[in-house]
């Protein structure tokens, strides 16, 4: 990846979605838990795969969509991430670079194939996923380059990437540097079960290392172990620089030690899919703040930016944000 002047780089595992409806009795009949994500290996993600019904395949990823997004803002956009040189990887690549990121990670030659995410979408249109990471977890410290970091506004971390132990080495040394070059660093916890797993961890990096955190309310909660949205809320003050916490329909909160702003959901005439709700919120938040925006306004572009992913299928936009953009700041 060329050292060019980025708004945002993100890191994160590099992951082909593959999105199929279910209805409730097949999650229970496969022993899933509804609107989580559980890492599986490759002999599970065969055989799920095996019994889904008709899918539709599209890149995807928490961070690569929340780049996305970004650049389909109109900000400059790059991505870390690991794939293989196999057919999936050749479709993530060309799909990040359609949209606009700067993507140069080397591919793996040989090892794990190339991630993905097999994605059961319910009547509710909320999704459960189940995930196998393969080439991701060759993502390693080689793989960050200086350069890229400091020349980044923002280096975004998924919290996803806290679970393979040289990603979370490569994460550590990204955070390191961007903070060093006097960067900005945003961390979304990813799922309330990657919170669980690592608690402590996050709550010193929270508090150690990250300027922006996104967080669902489930998540937010589990972080500083409350069952009380509010108590979760006021924890959070202080830990960081600012805190952008979702809470699905009910809109958003932006606090900050001394400030809290509350944000509307944008309005959407159908529901059809939650799957990259929180990661477009992120993409739309971090461009208003890299473009200079108040945290109000970057709130309402995030849930814009979330909106138009809540109305069809998949996790990437179908319509140009730019158009909303517009729109929706007038």
């Amino acid at each position: 990846m060329t050292a060019k002047v980025l708004d945002v780089v993100g890191i994160g595992n590099a992951i082909v979605d593959i999105l199929s409806h279910a209805d409730e009795a097949f999650l229970a009949a496969q022993g899933m838990s509804k609107g989580t994500m559980t890492l599986i290996d490759a002999e599970r993600a065969s055989a799920l795969y095996r019994a889904m019904g008709p899918a539709v395949e599209s890149s995807g990823g928490s961070a690569g969509n929340t780049i996305a997004g970004l650049a389909s803002l109109g900000g400059k956009g790059g991505f870390i991430g690991k794939v293989n040189n196999d057919q999936f990887g050749g479709v993530f690549r060309h799909d990040i670079r359609a949209a606009g990121v700067t993507f140069e990670t080397p591919s793996s030659e040989d090892g794990p194939p190339t991630a993905r995410c097999l994605i059961f979408v319910t009547a509710d249109a909320q999704r459960t996923m189940q995930t196998y990471l393969g080439a991701c977890l060759e993502l390693g410290p080689d793989d960050i380059d200086p350069a890229v970091i400091s020349h980044a506004k923002v280096t975004y971390l998924e919290g996803y990437l806290w679970d393979p132990p040289q990603a979370k080495k490569a994460f550590l040394k990204a955070a390191q540097i961007a903070r060093k070059a006097g960067r900005k660093v945003a961390l979304t916890l990813s799922d309330p079960f990657c919170v669980d797993r690592h608690r402590a961890e996050f709550q010193d990096l929270v508090s150690k290392h990250v300027d922006i955190l996104f967080a669902n309310e489930a998540e937010i909660c589990s972080l500083w172990e409350t069952e009380s949205f509010d108590e979760a809320l006021q924890a959070t003050r202080g830990k960081c620089e600012i805190a952008a916490l979702t809470r699905s329909a009910k809109g958003s909160l932006i606090v900050t030690t001394d400030e809290l702003h509350v944000i509307d959901a944008a309005p959407v005439k159908h529901v059809v899919d939650t799957t990259g709700a929180g990661d477009l919120y992120a993409a739309g938040f971090l461009f208003g703040y890299t473009g200079g925006k108040n945290l109000f306004d970057c709130g309402r572009i995030g849930a814009m930016a979330a909106g138009e992913i809540i109305s069809h299928f998949g996790a990437r936009p179908q319509t140009p944000l730019t158009e909303l953009l517009l729109a929706e700041l007038r």
